[in-house]
């Protein structure tokens, strides 16, 4: 469930909504053994996402990845192995009409933190029935930064951030180069956000 697109506002109300309104979650980045990605398909549409869900309280962030894992593609703790996990949050807001203008505290967008992992076990393990409202019905193995093309607008530079500092941890020797053809705007926005990324490691 996610706060841009669920209707459960039950659910929204055990969510960490900061006083900012950023709705604290966990983006779920899956690798297999030749690197590549697992990008799910979101049920009645055509959009395609790295699984996420919110942190509800008392829960820390790596209880929430489990436990998401395990509601949005089936998969348990010993299918996977965690290779590495973001240093601070990575935030996006929500464009205005993903705003549920009617729950209290307001959820204006996202803060993340994002784990990688390398799937142990075959993907026919994977599956979407293990929660009543599923979010997924299929997924796909992908380049590296292909989920970047693939995901809504708004989650794009949040997720070229992810990747960046994930990267490394999947691809030692060096991660895979951007595409060339991605617009220059793209590359403007996130060489800006990985710069303000590394600047604000750097002043901790």
């Amino acid at each position: 469930m996610c706060c841009e697109t669920g209707n459960n506002d039950s659910a929204m109300s055990s969510d960490l909504i900061d006083s900012e309104g950023y709705r604290a979650n966990v983006g779920i980045v899956i690798a297999n053994d030749a690197g590549k990605l697992l990008l799910a398909g979101r049920v009645g549409s055509k959009g395609w996402q790295f699984p996420q869900g919110g942190i509800v309280e008392a829960e820390s962030a790596e209880e929430a990845m489990y436990r998401e894992l395990q509601e949005e593609v089936g998969l348990e703790p010993s299918d996977v192995v965690v290779l590495a996990a973001t240093s601070d949050w990575l935030r996006y807001r929500l464009p205005k009409k993903y705003l549920r203008r009617g729950s209290k505290p307001l959820c204006i967008g996202q803060k993340q933190r994002w784990f990688l992992l390398r799937l142990k076990c075959s993907d026919d393990r994977l599956r979407f029935d293990r929660c009543d409202t599923p979010e997924f019905d299929r997924w796909r193995w992908v380049d590296f930064w292909k989920p970047v093309n693939e995901v809504i607008y708004f989650k794009r530079r949040v997720y070229a951030q992810a990747l960046h500092e994930l990267g490394p941890h999947l691809h030692p020797d060096g991660v895979p180069p951007r595409p060339r053809w991605w617009p220059q705007r793209w590359r403007t926005a996130f060489d800006k956000d990985i710069a303000r990324g590394e600047k604000r490691d750097t002043d901790k």
